[in-house]
């Protein structure tokens, strides 16, 4: 992974509508290949799904990173009663893996966060995810107790943003 995210000329990040077909497609490929990556599969039907209307105003958001006008990542952050914003659903395309296109859509996730007001910011990881924990680590977070009952999750992390 490169150590500077991409010139924002090269990628564009943008809220999106849960119901638009670039949010639906790049969930779609997200669970895909977390239910591959998982050693049990993934069920959709089992933790937080993002219909739930917790990705969406004014309880979150939900963005779609676009090049050249394609769909190649996405995220989510859910306002939470207790005083945090959660990221979940964070996902980029093996096409552009490696270009910090990660790095971004994390960053920019957090923004969206502390501009909400929210000062702290968690997200659960499953034990497979190892490149996104070290990109977490990088960023800042750090290893907290559990915090929420996803069934997939095995690591959880904060980060303190201003």
């Amino acid at each position: 992974m490169r150590d500077h995210p991409l010139p924002d000329s090269d990628i564009q990040i943008k809220e999106n509508d849960l119901k638009h077909p670039d949010s639906v497609w790049c969930l779609n490929q997200y669970f895909a290949e977390i239910d591959q990556r998982f050693a049990a599969g993934f069920d959709r039907t089992k933790g937080s799904a993002p219909n739930d209307g917790a990705l969406s105003p004014p309880t979150g958001a939900f963005v779609v990173a676009r090049s050249a006008g394609e769909a190649v990542g996405c995220g989510g952050v859910a306002y939470r009663d207790g005083g945090f914003a959660e990221i979940k659903h964070m996902w980029v395309s093996e096409t552009i893996r490696g270009q910090g296109l990660g790095y971004k859509l994390l960053i920019d996730l957090e923004m969206i966060a502390s501009h909400a007001g929210f000062s702290v910011v968690r997200l659960d990881s499953n034990n497979t995810l190892t490149e996104a924990h070290k990109l977490y680590r990088r960023c800042g977070y750090l290893e907290v107790a559990r915090y929420n009952d996803n069934p997939y999750a095995e690591l959880w992390f904060e980060k303190v943003v201003t």
